[in-house]
């Protein structure tokens, strides 16, 4: 089926991926229409090699990520950021540590698989940044469920027995730890959509005309942060970021092959370390947390998750906390790590063949 006209295989391609997108959206996995479009695409191009996606695809999607992340930020939090600079930071530089090569993959393949970032945008500018796409993807989506699933299970059973043992969790006094909700903007216009995802297209466009892997998304996010933060008037609606994220899927999924996925069992270990680790930083990160800043003991454990940003909210609401901060920490460790970590990388990537 490879011999279809690129036109055909596309339309099937990306038929394939909405349908199985929209199938995974009960299963409520973390990107479920990103892993259902992935799952789909890469059945059909093992099956049939007619999987088709342009490469060119990749800057839209990455424009408009990025345009949405930029508008995770809220002009409330800008007055917290001095309450929860310390957690921030001690979130980033735990997060910062590599353990990736385990795998045996190449520096690049290896610190893109465990870079704290989106489960949707890290594979794109992995791919961006000559690192195996389909790889990154797989322990992406580990490093994530183990956020949203696994986590926010062992956090309950932990905080139960630290009650238990009679060890309570401290909580600073001042505003920086109440439960009063983030000043949402309410700006909803379909204009100030066309505005920011404008804006950012160009920002993305001139960052992509860099040459440096990752300005794509780092100029659109630093659009889109300027739009909402300094004019409040952006707003990107989630059916738009879940668009993108199905185009994701599928273009990931091409990357899957018959072999690739024989060889699926090499990812193990990765994937073991992947989990450990994270699950070890949530742990002992969020003492830290608790212990410097006087932070709620699963306030802190959340702070230090390895759950997305937008995925936070749901866990924050399973767990019964109502914790401001939580959501400032996890919305400026998504844009720092996505925008930030990738060039990171580039530069030791750079410097470890001169060694």
């Amino acid at each position: 089926m490879d011999a279809l006209p690129i036109e055909i295989r596309l339309v099937l391609t990306f038929a394939v991926g909405a349908v199985c997108g929209l199938l995974f959206k009960p299963t409520k996995l973390p990107a479920a229409f990103m892993v259902g479009a992935l799952v789909g695409v890469a059945t059909l191009n093992c099956a049939t090699g007619a999987a088709y996606v342009p490469p060119e695809v990749r800057v839209g999607v990455q424009i408009v990520a990025g345009a949405f992340i930029g508008c995770s930020m809220e002009r409330s939090d800008l007055a917290r950021l001095k309450q929860v600079g310390g957690p921030v930071a001690v979130v980033l530089l735990a997060c910062g540590v590599m353990v990736g090569t385990a795998g045996g993959f190449e520096p690049v393949t290896a610190l893109m698989s465990t870079i704290p970032g989106g489960v949707g945008e890290i594979p794109l500018i992995a791919a961006d940044m000559g690192a195996d796409a389909s790889v990154v993807a797989v322990l992406q989506l580990v490093r994530q469920t183990l956020g949203t699933s696994v986590m926010p299970t062992l956090m309950v059973a932990f905080d139960r027995a630290q009650a238990a043992r009679g060890r309570h969790g401290v909580r600073r006094a001042d505003a920086a730890l109440n439960e009063e909700g983030r000043v949402r903007s309410r700006q909803r216009s379909a204009t100030a959509t066309v505005a920011v995802l404008a804006v950012a297209a160009v920002a993305g466009l001139i960052g992509k005309a860099t040459g440096i892997s990752g300005m794509t998304f780092a100029f659109s996010i630093a659009a889109a942060l300027v739009m909402k933060l300094a004019f409040d008037f952006a707003y990107v609606p989630r059916w738009i970021k879940n668009v993108c994220r199905v185009v994701t899927g599928c273009y990931i999924g091409t990357f899957f092959s018959a072999e690739m996925i024989a060889g699926l069992g090499s990812l193990a270990l990765p994937a073991l370390v992947v989990a450990a680790f994270y699950g070890a930083n949530c742990f002992v990160t969020g003492g830290i947390l608790q212990r410097l800043f006087g932070c709620g003991r699963k306030e802190s454990m959340l702070m230090a998750s390895s759950a997305g940003a937008s995925d936070m909210a749901l866990v924050m609401d399973d767990l019964g906390v109502r914790n401001v901060d939580v959501a400032v920490v996890q919305a400026v460790r998504a844009i720092v790590v996505v925008a930030v970590f990738p060039q990171v990388i580039n530069a030791v990537c750079f410097l470890l063949p001169l060694w």
